[in-house]
């Protein structure tokens, strides 16, 4: 990789946009709400000269925006899962590694995998919906819309537990401090669970323990070198990361568990978007 590259993350949140060097030092930075900005966003991050080295991450459902904004750019297309995991093992908490996972969680919830050093999208594109994990046998609507993981772990899933547990007579501040149940968000009860709210620690400990199992049979189908949680929920280390260790240890063959590194991504919102631009400039030549 010897020029700059660009990357965006695309996703229902909008754009994150980033320019890279060689080394993988954002040197640009642009965000934008609205997904109709693609072009917009280039454009500002772009610098004079040639035309740029373009890598998107996006979900299929956005590959007609992303060839009608940037169909004269190239651009590099790949999932946000594949971009997330290749930015980990070549500048992250996976530095190196050559069999990687980095599971994603925040308003989304995906999964990247490396194996032997390449990008796997499995047979039709769609490894990593890890949303879609089965973790409780009960049948519930929100898992049939979202899925089951994600409709546990996504920032609106921690939410809507909750809620759902005050509804049912559980008391918690955080319901006086958001306002409402309507209002209620992840942050919310991450800030509760910070200050001591019990019904708060509660809905966190049941999150990390999903997530522990999560990486468990992830690692037990993959066999990784490590394991990277990605995303805002990266963030609530702190609060997550002891108890998820802990589940996922109960969970995992006994030949993996010594051998298994868990870690948590310090690349922060713009993993996706750097991935992105990676590809893109390896591609590039």
């Amino acid at each position: 990789m010897s020029v700059n590259a660009i990357g965006i993350d695309v996703s229902e949140r909008g754009l994150i946009a980033v320019v890279i060097d060689a080394q993988g030092t954002i040197v640009r930075g642009a965000t934008s709400h609205d997904t109709a900005d693609l072009a917009k966003v280039v454009r500002a991050v772009s610098s004079k000269g040639p035309s740029p080295v373009v890598g998107v991450a996006a979900e299929p459902s956005h590959r007609p925006l992303i060839e009608g904004s940037l169909g004269k750019l190239n651009p590099r297309i790949s999932s946000p899962g594949s971009a997330a995991v290749v930015a980990e093992t070549w500048i992250g908490a996976a530095k190196g590694a050559r069999h990687a996972i980095c599971l994603w969680i925040g308003d989304r919830v995906f999964a990247g995998l490396l194996l032997d050093g390449q990008p796997w999208a499995g047979a039709h594109g769609f490894a990593g919906s890890a949303g879609w994990l089965a973790l409780n046998p009960v049948e519930r609507q929100d898992y049939r819309r979202f899925g089951g993981f994600a409709a546990e772990v996504s920032h609106s899933g921690i939410a809507r537990r909750l809620s759902w547990r005050i509804q049912s007579g559980d008391h918690s501040e955080v319901l006086e401090r958001a306002g409402g149940l309507d209002a209620i968000t992840a942050a919310h009860v991450f800030e509760g669970a910070r200050s001591g709210d019990g019904l708060a620690l509660s809905v966190v400990r049941d999150t990390a323990k999903y997530i522990g199992m999560a990486i468990a049979n992830l690692a037990s189908a993959v066999d990784p070198e490590c394991v990277v949680l990605g995303g805002d929920l990266a963030a609530a280390g702190d609060l997550v990361f002891e108890p998820m260790a802990q589940e996922c240890s109960r969970w995992l063959p006994p030949s993996i568990l010594p051998v298994l590194r868990i870690e948590l991504s310090t690349l922060g919102a713009n993993g996706v978007a750097i991935g992105a631009a990676r590809q893109a400039a390896v591609q590039a030549g």
